[in-house]
């Protein structure tokens, strides 16, 4: 019997592997296979990693050089990275079970495109702005800088490793600060091989720092860590809420994008051929572990049966299987835990008085006994009162809901303490921009669902989120503003202090 070798990946800490004893085995979702292991990092490995990133930020070796000069390094990171795009892309599914369709397209391709954009931002952002000239209280010319915070620390998901990382090391090394990443315990192969790129294409030692470990010691640490600046966290809203208490000790800032129910409306005068595929798109792509997932389907009381019959024929070539097959639609969760909750949640829908439709269960065949797999689910009888209508399942379960005219679809939709994506579905333009309108979120797709435009802000109402990531704004968030003022006076004295000292004239 042949043995497969696994490989064993170290932290990056002020350029060095740093190893421990304590070693993490990455389970590929696939078919449960250790796929890898890491060292598992502490909180002396996060006070390691931030001493490095703080003695290199103060050094100047990659704060003090100018923005240009930045922006040719992060496009020599991104080429070198497409030249082992393979790598990466096999990296990123063996950990978290994306497809490699899904892999080479969105967690990998949109991760390199978009650190290319914010390489772009570091040559086009206005580092300094010149106010008007002031004449009261005196003459004087005030000049608006943005530097650099220090220390950024970047707590990173599973269901998109790189690119969610990247979407925060991006503008943080653009902004001329050094960065320590924790990446989600299960997938941090993606980042730990990025990082190691960036250094061999001239990234400094330092600058940019992985610490693999718990959410609960290292990333606890990270968030409240006193020479950290700013910290920014892709997760779970429950999780979101603690580092916000985390960080408070500090007062550092914080970027948190958080949970989501994303709602998808369906006008009456939708195409329905069109909004079939587009619900069943917007819900089970990555097997519905997305944050912007369309989890909420909203049809009109009069086409809901129609709607559920095609939208259950359609989702039944839904192809799944091994997840390096380019004709597989949609692969397996993250873990066991994972697939038991998502399934919990139907039984529980079911009992309460939902109708499984389709699913709602691990898929048959011996290919489906290893791994963690959950057929594609849709519900009826879904009431918004119940908690798979409210809660974030994290899976690939669809449910439908029926409503009377657009005024209920819009409470509807509204009615969730998440704000993060909504889609519309409609052949009349200004309808739907009109509803769009109303609606209490960060991101409206008309016709569309997951279009990630990295040209736009991304972020939430509510508890989806504080803060925006991506956009021409983008830095905003990893810089600090000060203000220089310059007295024009030519040595007259100012009035205030004319008042001051009784002689105002």
């Amino acid at each position: 019997m042949t043995t497969v070798e696994v490989r064993h990946h170290a932290m990056r800490i002020g350029g060095r592997d740093v190893d421990t004893s304590e070693r993490h085995p990455i389970l590929d979702p696939n078919d449960g296979s250790v796929a890898a292991t890491v060292s598992i990092g502490g909180i002396e490995h996060v006070d390691a990693a931030v001493a490095a990133a703080k003695e290199t930020f103060e050094s100047g070796v990659w704060s003090a050089i100018p923005p240009q000069e930045r922006a040719l390094v992060m496009r020599r990171i991104a080429a070198a990275a497409r030249a082992v795009a393979d790598e990466l892309i096999e990296l990123e599914l063996s950990a978290n079970g994306a497809t490699i369709r899904q892999a080479t397209g969105f967690h990998i391709g949109y991760a390199l495109a978009h650190f290319e954009y914010f390489a772009d931002l570091a040559e086009s952002y206005e580092w300094q702005r010149a106010a008007p000239i002031s004449t009261f209280p005196a003459l004087s010319q005030s000049v608006v800088h943005r530097e650099p915070i220090g220390v950024v620390g970047a707590i990173a998901p599973f269901n998109f490793p790189l690119l969610l990382a990247l979407w925060k090391v991006g503008p943080a090394l653009a902004a001329g600060n050094s960065v320590v990443v924790k990446p989600d315990e299960r997938t941090p192969l993606s980042m730990l091989e990025f990082a190691r790129i960036a250094e061999r294409a001239g990234l400094p030692p330092g600058v940019l720092n992985v610490v693999t470990g718990t959410g609960q010691v290292a990333g606890a640490h990270l968030a409240g860590h006193p020479d950290i600046g700013k910290i920014a966290f892709t997760g779970s809203t429950q999780v979101g809420r603690e580092i916000m208490r985390l960080a408070s000790g500090t007062v550092k800032q914080v970027t948190l994008e958080l949970g989501g129910k994303g709602p998808t409306i369906v006008l009456d005068d939708a195409d329905l051929d069109m909004a079939v595929d587009g619900v069943l798109f917007g819900c089970f792509v990555y097997s519905g572990q997305v944050c912007v997932s369309g989890t909420r389907a909203l049809v009109p009381a009069r086409l809901h049966d129609q709607f559920v019959e095609r939208l259950v024929a359609r989702a039944k070539t839904i192809v799944l299987g091994d997840t390096r097959d380019f004709d597989t639609d949609m692969g397996p969760v993250i873990g066991a835990n994972q697939q038991a909750r998502i399934l919990e949640y139907v039984r529980d829908a079911e009992s309460s008085g939902a109708t499984i439709e389709l699913g709602g269960h691990q898929p048959e065949g011996e290919r489906f006994e290893r791994g963690f797999w959950v057929s594609p689910t849709i519900l009826s009888g879904v009431r918004d009162d119940m908690p798979i209508a409210r809660e974030e399942v994290f899976g690939p379960v669809l449910v439908v809901i029926a409503y009377d005219d657009d005024d209920e679809a819009v409470a509807i939709a509204n009615d969730s303490e998440y704000g993060l994506a909504a889609s519309i579905w409609s052949t009349d333009n200004a309808r739907a921009l009109a509803i769009a309108a109303r609606i209490q979120s960060g991101n409206v797709w008309i016709n569309d669902a997951h279009q990630i435009n990295c040209q736009v802000p991304f972020g939430g109402y509510k508890q989806s989120g504080l803060g925006r990531e991506l956009g021409p704004n983008a830095l905003d968030g990893y810089t600090e503003v000060k203000t220089v003022q310059l007295d024009l006076s030519a040595g007259r004295t100012a009035k205030p202090f004319g008042i001051l000292l009784g002689h105002a004239d």
